[in-house]
């Protein structure tokens, strides 16, 4: 199989985001892309997904799940009761796991798990139990980790996490009001010990007032790099998994 020049992680604004692994699959984390104000138009259609990762149900990360999964086919990696609500509308490769459980698909090990935050979904005028918000960690091809820890506040097993999957990239939620401000997330990424941190669900709306600016100044002199992406950006490590 073709050989990339890494793992590039492109944020496609709010809390969506693509990586293209190593080996050139596409896994996509919290589908909101048709009605994201901050999604550019180019960005929409993503030709192909191999892998979706669902964080939770609310609308900004769930709205365009099953679109999703009805137009790329992927694999779909959940919580059980998502995964329920999604086998009850016809959608297949649906992986329903919980926390601390691990699958391998398409050569990429995903692990879930725990996030402090709260899961629902939205169905016209109806709310559907979404079971508890989480995260992953995502390990690709050449060993290259990705602690996408999905919407949350900071909480201590941050640092346990830190130290038994030893991420290279953490991305992080840094907005205000609905999950860690960046001083929060500041103190996240340092237990959490990872060399880069992406910060997401930021901008999309006046509400979320925290900025990657904000993170940059908290993390002064810590060592730990802000690779601050406009919507539709990326970046690209390149065999970073291979310099431990």
């Amino acid at each position: 199989m073709e050989k990339h020049e890494g793992l590039s992680i492109t944020w496609l604004g709010h809390a969506t985001v693509l990586y293209q692994s190593p080996r050139g699959k596409s896994v996509l984390v919290d589908a909101w892309l048709d009605h994201n104000p901050a999604t550019p138009d180019s960005d929409k259609d993503l030709g192909a997904v191999d892998l979706m990762l669902i964080t939770h149900g609310h609308f900004d990360h769930f709205d365009d799940c099953l679109t999703i999964a009805r137009r790329y086919g992927p694999d779909i990696v959940c919580n059980f009761e998502i995964g329920e609500y999604l086998g009850l509308r016809n959608i297949e490769k649906v992986n329903g796991i919980n926390k601390g459980g691990s699958v391998e698909l398409h050569g990429i090990r995903v692990t879930m798990l725990h996030a402090v935050h709260t899961s629902s979904i939205r169905e016209g005028d109806s709310f559907f139990p979404g079971g508890e918000a989480c995260g992953f960690l995502i390990q690709f091809e050449d060993g290259t980790r990705v602690y996408h820890t999905g919407d949350t506040a900071v909480f201590g097993d941050m640092k346990l996490f830190g130290e038994i999957y030893k991420p290279d990239v953490a991305v992080l939620p840094i907005g205000d009001l609905f999950t860690m401000a960046p001083p929060e997330a500041a103190l996240a990424a340092k237990m959490i010990g990872a060399k880069t941190v992406v910060p997401i669900h930021h901008s999309t709306f006046p509400a979320l007032k925290g900025t990657p600016a904000a993170l940059k100044e908290a993390l002064k002199g810590s060592g730990i790099e802000v690779a601050e992406l406009k919507p539709g950006g990326r970046t690209v490590l390149r065999e970073r998994a291979a310099a431990r």
